[in-house]
């Protein structure tokens, strides 16, 4: 089921706005320090510009992908998000039945409700489970024993989170998400390694994701260690400060990892053609988090089913006007660097957020 009151992907931004407080809008919107990073996200994808073919038959035109062998109606992962169950009450689980309903793939937060069975059992989605490591090898080697047992496709470590991040926009208001909180006494992460990382290819046969890679040279290193899939994120600009664009990196990693394992991007995806672009460039699919938490916060999983769709739609007519049939038939070609139209933010892909409509009315628009 999907909410089709919303036509076009502004609205359901609109609706996720007018339902959350200022505490937690402003923690889906924001990055850490000065957001430069999470502003260049966004500048990165709009600094690429499409170069269409013409004269091809696009009567049938195919979105479908695939991730670690799973076939997907759309190359899309719906990305960990801490604190989940804040934008719905379902929180993960919610986000795991769209994933089914859609079909795309779903990556399971170790900081979000309910618990890893209880997503794991919520829906037939290929899913995979993030961790953040915050015990001993005993404790990590428990939970991907209970990952494995559920069903999971995959496992993913998010590598980007040494430390908690300084994200002013919560500190301004005295808040600490409970993503962010690091439990008994750690400093978070700060004794994660590469030891960890070979430690699991050697003891566990589930496909291994690292989430958080932007240097080319750990791109590298990760696939020397057997890693199957690369997940190329600055965590949507919310850790390091003055970081690069996810966009800018996906190039050379790609070249690097030369066919070693599967590509996953994200940073400031937020339409079809941001997919579009991703793919042309080599990704194997694209991640989605604020888009996911703005559309459960808009209409829980009937609208994020409604997202999805309209993504797919995007991507379907991008694909068409790009002269295509098929995501697999894009190449670096079509992709060329040019003039930035906006100024880039974290809304900037939805020119008409701002615009002054009447209420949302099912017999609006057809479609």
């Amino acid at each position: 089921m999907e909410d089709a009151r919303f036509k076009t992907l502004h609205e359901i931004i609109l609706e996720a706005r007018q339902n959350l407080d200022a505490e937690n809008w402003d923690y889906l919107i924001g990055g850490s320090d000065t957001e430069t990073t999470l502003r260049r996200n966004r500048l990165a994808i709009d600094r690429l510009g499409i170069i269409p073919r013409v004269l091809n038959d696009v009567s049938s035109v195919d979105t479908s992908g695939t991730i670690l062998g799973h076939s997907l109606k759309l190359p899309v992962l719906l990305a960990p998000i801490g604190s989940l169950q804040v934008f719905d009450p379902g929180g993960g689980a919610s986000a795991a039945e769209a994933a089914d309903d859609s079909g795309v793939m779903c990556i399971a937060s170790s900081v979000c409700e309910p618990g890893l069975e209880e997503i794991a059992a919520s829906s037939k989605a290929p899913k995979i489970y993030q961790l953040y490591v915050r015990g001993d090898d005993n404790w990590v080697d428990d939970i991907i024993n209970r990952v494995t047992a559920a069903g999971y496709c995959g496992f993913c470590l998010t590598v980007d989170t040494a430390v908690v991040s300084r994200r002013e926009r919560d500190i301004a208001k005295r808040t600490a998400p409970t993503s962010q909180q690091p439990a008994d006494g750690m400093q978070f992460q700060a004794g994660l390694s590469w030891a960890t990382v070979e430690r699991i290819k050697k003891t566990f046969d589930i496909p291994l994701m690292l989430k958080g890679i932007s240097h080319v040279e750990d791109a590298k290193k990760a696939v020397d260690l057997g890693v199957d899939v690369i997940y190329v994120s600055n965590h949507g600009g919310r850790q390091l400060d003055q970081g690069v664009g996810s966009m800018k990196l996906l190039p050379e990693i790609v070249a690097a990892v030369d066919g070693r394992a599967e590509i996953v991007v994200d940073g400031g995806f937020y339409r079809g053609s941001d997919i579009v672009k991703a793919m042309a460039l080599g990704a194997n699919g694209v991640g989605i988090g604020r888009l996911e938490a703005w559309a459960l916060a808009a209409g829980g999983t009937p609208a994020l089913n409604r997202c999805l769709t309209l993504l797919k739609r995007e991507v379907s007519k991008s694909l068409a006007l790009c002269g295509v049939t098929s995501l697999s038939e894009l190449n670096p070609d079509f992709i060329r660097e040019t003039d930035v139209a906006t100024a880039s933010d974290v809304t900037s892909a939805f020119p008409l957020l701002n615009e002054d409509y009447p209420p949302l009315l099912d017999q609006d628009f057809p479609g």
